[in-house]
């Protein structure tokens, strides 16, 4: 979810409730600017479909290594349970081939919490499937289709440096 105050380098103004937000806490109706950042870069040539598949997989890896992403449970006026989320917005971009490959080394040179996606895990059909195909390729030679990744604000935008919003 993008709002008004969100740049094309990606600060984002959230008027959400949040933890570990940066301004905004003596003010319930001031947006809350989060000094982390997730993000998720997509290779450009990906099908819609692709797109919105790689993008799934890759942010429901983040809450288990950085659980601090996770917010707080939802419920309705009925009291109706719903499961928690992020507690800030994900942004998208999008890049070359050549864009996602340098993103991931930079990702791996600031050892932030990060979750690829391959092209060979679309002709698989489950996890381990999946976990095989990864563990098959050495690290400079997967075939990006996209990655996510999380951590502070400045060291996300210095790892996606290169990569647009997508659109």
């Amino acid at each position: 979810m993008r709002t008004e105050d969100e740049t094309e380098a990606g600060a984002v103004a959230w008027t959400g409730a949040g933890t570990g937000a940066g301004t905004g806490a003596g003010d319930e109706n001031a947006p809350v600017r989060f000094d982390t950042k997730i993000a998720v870069l997509l290779r450009d040539d990906l099908e819609s479909w692709q797109r919105l598949n790689v993008t799934a997989f890759l942010v429901s890896g983040l809450g288990t290594a950085s659980p601090e992403v996770i917010g707080e449970p939802y419920t309705d006026a009925d009291d109706t349970a719903y499961l928690p989320m992020f507690r800030q917005p994900v942004l998208v971009f999008e890049g070359t081939k050549e864009t996602l490959t340098a993103a991931h080394g930079r990702a791996l040179s600031r050892s932030l919490p990060r979750a690829v996606f391959t092209s060979d895990l679309f002709s698989t059909g489950n996890d381990r499937d999946n976990r095989a195909a990864v563990r098959a390729v050495r690290k400079d030679q997967l075939d990006l289709v996209g990655m996510a990744v999380y951590g502070p604000r400045n060291a996300v935008d210095k790892v996606l440096k290169g990569a647009r919003m997508h659109p």
